[in-house]
């Protein structure tokens, strides 16, 4: 599981250890994580299928919901596979170039998350603030151009922090306590100064949730100073309501965001079967938790999903595209 080089040693296969405090309850974990992952899968296909096939939802805000359940279905492929196989039959075993893919891509599609949310909060903000102008700002031409400038950026900052990762010499040991390749558990096993990977992970986190954070705030400030000055108490009650789903996945995820990258500064004081779940949860309660909330919470997705359980022919004239309702 090792291999030799000049003065020392260093892993190129690691053990991926999780939940080390309750290994003969392994196969019994699997069910609530299953579960989950199950909520994930249909509850995100449902919200694709739905604004995919239905043309009354063809518009910006529906394409950001989109968008956000592309993200919440893809991000538990790269790792829950893995995690189960770990659970059920015990296979644990990643080699240095598998465990790296595996981080890119799992930090990569979580930060597209934190993106997004910001896009909607500039959707919202220009809709209320500025609403003469909606379609002129936001359209299908700025939203490819933003989508890539952020994946550029994304991108970027995810490969340099794989890049420095895998230049590291491995030669404390090669169990690593997570049920996947998270960045920081890769380099705490690293011999050597590791000065360097803590300062880009820094810079990652405040040039992408950090920064999309305060885009955020200013959106949502400057929204409910229109709200405030608005005479109209229904005007009023409508933008709470609209804003009042974002707000909710809002909170959430930067909430596990924040539980996550605590639980990494208070380790030493946490038992790792917590952190290991704090970890999980922030990567997997989205992607089942934001379907459940805009499918309830949509007037639109929601009327669409119930016609289509019942087996009923929509009709588009009787939907008000762009209002969200409780």
């Amino acid at each position: 599981m090792q291999e030799k080089t000049v003065g020392n040693h260093s892993y190129t296969d690691f053990i991926l250890i999780g939940f080390p405090g309750f290994s003969e309850y392994k196969p019994y974990l699997f069910i609530p994580f299953f579960l989950m992952f199950l909520v994930a899968v249909v509850g995100n296909s449902v919200i694709i299928f739905v604004i995919k096939t239905q043309t009354s939802l063809h518009s910006p805000m529906y394409f950001l919901i989109f968008a956000i359940a592309i993200v919440d279905l893809s991000a538990p492929i790269t790792f829950v596979p893995n995690m189960f196989l770990n659970l059920v039959l015990n296979l644990n075993g990643i080699s240095l170039c598998g465990c790296l893919v595996q981080m890119f891509f799992v930090h990569l599609i979580s930060t597209f998350e934190s993106t997004i949310l910001m896009m909607m909060a500039l959707d919202r903000y220009v809709a209320i603030c500025n609403p003469l102008r909606y379609n002129d700002y936001m359209n299908s031409s700025t939203f490819c151009k933003l989508s890539v400038a952020f994946l550029i950026r994304s991108g970027l900052l995810i490969s340099a922090i794989v890049i420095l990762a895998g230049s590291l010499s491995f030669c404390f040991s090669n169990v690593i306590e997570h049920f996947y390749c998270e960045h920081m558990a890769l380099v705490g096993l690293a011999c050597g100064e590791t000065t360097k990977n803590s300062i880009m992970g820094l810079l990652t986190i405040f040039c992408i949730p950090g920064i999309d954070l305060l885009c955020i705030c200013y959106s949502y400030i400057n929204i409910f100073c229109a709200v405030l000055k608005s005479a109209s108490g229904k005007a009023r009650q409508k933008a709470v309501h609209t804003c009042g789903t974002h707000l909710i996945v809002i909170l959430v995820t930067y909430l596990l965001s924040l539980c996550s990258y605590l639980a990494y500064r208070i380790r030493n004081s946490m038992s790792p079967d917590v952190h290991i779940l704090i970890s999980i949860l922030y990567l997997l309660f989205p992607c089942c938790f934001n379907p459940i909330i805009y499918g309830v919470r949509t007037k639109e997705i929601r009327e669409h999903i119930l016609k289509m359980v019942k087996g009923k022919k929509i009709d588009p004239e009787n939907i008000k595209v762009a209002s969200i309702t409780r």
